[in-house]
C-alpha cells in the first residue's frame, strides 16, 4: 500500500512502511474475512502510528490502517472524542 506524497523527492512515512510492495487487497478484505494477515504485516512496523493517524485524520472508513480495522478505528475515535469532551469540561469548570 502506498499513498503518494505531494513531494516525491523527500520520503514520507509511507516509504518506510512494512506494507510497501504488499498487495493492497490484503488490507481490504471482504466483509467477514480475516484481517489477521494484514495486521501481522502492520505488527512491528516503524510507521504504524503515522499510518493510523493518517487514517483517522482522513476519515478512512475501509481497510486495515495502522494495524486497526474499521471497527477498531471507530472505537478509538469515540474514545478520543469522549476524552476530549471530558478534558474540555474539566478546563471549563476550573
Amino acid at each position: 500500500m502506498h499513498i503518494s506524497s505531494d513531494n516525491d523527492d523527500h520520503p514520507g512515512w509511507q516509504d518506510f512502511a512494512n506494507c510497501l510492495g504488499v498487495d493492497p487487497d490484503l488490507f481490504f478484505p471482504e466483509r467477514g474475512a480475516s484481517t489477521r494477515e494484514a495486521k501481522e504485516v502492520c505488527r512491528g512496523c516503524v510507521v504504524r502510528e503515522d499510518c493510523l493517524e493518517y487514517a483517522l485524520d482522513n476519515g478512512e472508513k475501509f481497510g486495515i490502517w495502522g494495524g486497526m480495522s474499521e471497527r477498531e478505528r471507530r472505537r478509538l475515535r469515540r474514545q478520543r472524542a469522549l476524552a476530549r469532551r471530558s478534558s474540555d469540561a474539566t478546563i471549563a469548570g476550573a
